[in-house]
């Protein structure tokens, strides 16, 4: 009998969310799951049933865990995507935060998701991700990936960032600009959305890349080819730049640096319960009007 085994991730910074945590880990273990957890936050929950909790570094924290299940919002979901992606481990989450836009269900769903779980009844996505190579003035080469986005920021508010953007070896515009932010469609609710760039479904495969508050008469959104390789570089008299992945790992880009975004080769994989359309989740999330809808007529046999 193959052994099921499970990472659980929550966010320790939230009293409900390790009593949650404590909850689902004794349901998982009582339907004969092996759950491991990190521990880093092991030391957040008492009176665990030992004999069948795994405390792990984060390093493989997921190496053949069967689902990574998060408690937590976006944050703590991006933080369990990075120790997923490399291993398959398709990462599960349930909503304590504010927005929960990666979340499959939200607190008062716990226990069917925690049922289905256990069931194995569960679907899986791919979600594309996002590369970077980061070329420095002083020949070192910085890389990183992200779900969401990779963005270009100034480090300080004193001056704005000056940048020339290419496509695929082409160059198309000179910025100054607060930065941009190269996005998934995945990432396209998150920064990218706020930075004015379009919203893009999830199964769409494309690249999108936003500018940050540019001073240029050329500064729309784009959105771009998956198979594109997005090209900005931080022109020598500019101010010295950070790049941050998802918000989360961040490196320094002085000026004169080059930053290389394409797609990632390895995409992060979703598991979902619910059978509930990227449209219905927009409405949820951001509480958009829909009244006065009526739909399509449709005849007595249901079709339209």
């Amino acid at each position: 009998m193959t052994t099921r085994r499970v990472l659980v991730v929550w966010n320790t910074g939230r009293a409900e969310a390790r009593d949650i945590a404590r909850s689902a880990i004794n349901v998982l273990v009582d339907a004969g799951i092996n759950v491991r957890v990190l521990a880093s936050e092991a030391d957040s929950l008492t009176n665990l049933p030992t004999d069948s909790v795994e405390i792990v570094e984060e390093g493989d924290a997921a190496a053949d865990c069967e689902l990574v299940v998060v408690l937590g919002g976006d944050g703590t979901i991006l933080r369990a995507a990075e120790l997923a992606h490399g291993h398959d481990a398709p990462v599960l989450g349930a909503n304590l935060g504010h927005m929960g836009f990666l979340a499959e269900s939200e607190p008062e769903q716990l226990p069917k998701l925690l049922a289905a779980v256990v069931a194995g009844e569960y679907t899986i996505e791919q979600r594309m991700a996002v590369q970077h190579k980061l070329f420095l003035p002083d020949g070192s080469v910085e890389s990183g990936w992200a779900l969401n986005e990779v963005s270009v920021e100034k480090s300080t508010r004193a001056r704005m960032l000056d940048l020339v953007i290419a496509v695929d070896n082409e160059p198309l515009s000179r910025w100054r600009a607060d930065g941009l932010v190269c996005a998934t469609p995945t990432g396209s609710t998150a920064y990218a959305w706020s930075a004015g760039g379009p919203v893009v479904w999830p199964d769409v495969e494309a690249l999108v890349v936003a500018p940050i508050s540019a001073h240029a008469l050329f500064s729309r959104p784009l959105v771009v080819s998956p198979r594109s390789e997005i090209e900005v570089e931080i022109m020598p008299e500019s101010d010295d730049a950070v790049i941050n992945c998802d918000g989360r790992r961040q490196v320094n880009a002085p000026a004169g640096s080059r930053i290389e975004v394409s797609r990632c080769e390895q995409p992060v994989l979703l598991a979902r319960v619910h059978s509930s359309s990227f449209a219905h989740r927009l409405v949820a999330k951001f509480d958009l009007p829909v009244s006065g809808w009526r739909g399509r007529a449709t005849d007595e046999s249901g079709r339209s």
